[in-house]
């Protein structure tokens, strides 16, 4: 039955079949479910009044308070893998265009970016560890591209972990995707700079913060939250972070989630002219700013269980001198995961895939490794041992 409603009415589950009356000229991409309230207030901000609805294919919106991660280990299957990859590359290709946009002065499309991080969160909550498993994926000449999504997907994983509420972590998602939209504005040579910055480079470096806070205030629909993540990605709890040298507790619970995700993925992603770390060095150095007060001591615990000590895509070498690719966390025992066993250290060769509990097992890890370190590549392994079964 078709109903036409006020915005004010509108609420998520509806199935939204037209405008039918506004105050611009915006038009829907397509009949569809409001699948979150940041849809609604993007409607609002585009001066849209009245819709049609189809309340026939009216659903129930989901709990607002979300569950704790699951306990029990998970595996993953290739259609969960395919699905990630596909809303990954999505996710750059809309960041491509906000950058575009960004640099020509043109405000920002919140839509696309509200649909895709509302598609990142429903895959997470489906099995958080597919779109962290492509974040081992990265193209070293797309940092630019790869990283603001990469944040955005850690600070959705971390909310779930921590049971915010669904309506919060869409307004972080979407803060996190958007968080250095302003470094289109820096110059390439510094942005891109192999070396250290001087002091004068550095300066000018930081101002992307201010940068990307102005593009965002005008960017219509935006959230207060999805602005202050953004605003507070860099601010340390000490005092010593920019732009605004914010300190203590004027650093929300948001703000400090915010920055450690994008020290890890700055730390953990290789770039053109840096190898990152592996997880457990990363996770040393998150311990290391913690203790220094620039991080928050009892977040940064909490998202390096989150995370857990070896999460499932990434690459580990045994004692049996092999390496491979953690495929089940085991909570219970985060040291001995299930893996697939691959290559052969001693010997530079490719193995027949082994798959093996090193809860059940004599062998055991003896460290944390990047496919770099051997030569090989990270999307072939993946895709060999994971996405082609």
């Amino acid at each position: 039955m078709l109903i036409e409603k006020e915005l004010a009415e509108l609420t998520v589950g509806h199935y939204v079949v037209k405008i039918i009356h506004q105050a611009d000229n915006f038009s829907l991409t397509a009949a569809g479910h409001i699948k979150s309230t940041a849809v609604i207030n993007h409607l609002k901000s585009k001066n849209v009044y009245c819709v049609l609805i189809d309340d026939s294919k009216t659903i129930a919106a989901s709990s607002e308070k979300t569950e704790s991660a699951p306990t029990k280990p998970s595996s993953l299957n290739r259609e969960q893998l395919k699905q990630a990859k596909e809303i990954f590359n999505q996710s750059k290709s809309i960041q491509k265009k906000l950058f575009h946009d960004a640099l020509s002065g043109s405000s920002l499309d919140l839509l696309p970016v509200i649909e895709i991080t509302n598609k990142s969160i429903d895959a997470i909550f489906n099995c958080p560890d597919a779109l962290a498993c492509m974040l081992n994926i990265r193209e070293k000449d797309e940092y630019l591209l790869e990283h603001s999504v990469a944040v955005s997907v850690y600070i959705t994983i971390f909310a779930r972990y921590l049971a915010l509420d669904r309506d919060i972590i869409e307004q972080l998602s979407v803060g996190a995707f958007l968080h250095d939209i302003g470094k289109i504005k820096i110059p390439d040579e510094i942005l891109n700079k192999p070396g250290k910055l001087t002091d004068d480079e550095f300066t000018i470096m930081k101002t992307h913060a201010n940068h990307s806070i102005e593009i965002i205030k005008q960017t219509p629909g935006i959230s207060a939250l999805s602005l202050e993540v953004a605003a507070l990605h860099h601010e340390k709890i000490n005092g010593s972070g920019y732009p605004f040298q914010v300190s203590g507790d004027d650093i929300s619970q948001y703000g400090r989630m915010i920055a450690i995700c994008d020290i890890f993925d700055a730390l953990t992603a290789t770039r053109v002219y840096k190898e990152g770390f592996t997880h457990g060095k990363s996770f040393a150095i998150l311990r290391e700013l913690a203790k220094k007060n620039q991080l928050d001591t009892n977040l940064v615990d909490q998202f390096i269980k989150c995370i857990g000590v070896f999460p499932i895509g990434s690459l580990v070498q045994l004692k049996s001198n092999k390496l491979a690719l953690v495929k089940v966390r085991n909570d219970k025992d985060p040291t001995n995961p299930q893996v697939h066993s691959f290559y052969s250290v001693k010997h530079h060769h490719f193995l027949n895939k082994q798959e093996i509990d090193l809860s059940m097992n004599d062998d055991f890890i003896v460290r944390g490794v990047r496919a770099e370190e051997f030569d090989l590549d990270m999307k072939q392994i993946i895709e060999m041992l994971l996405m082609e079964g």
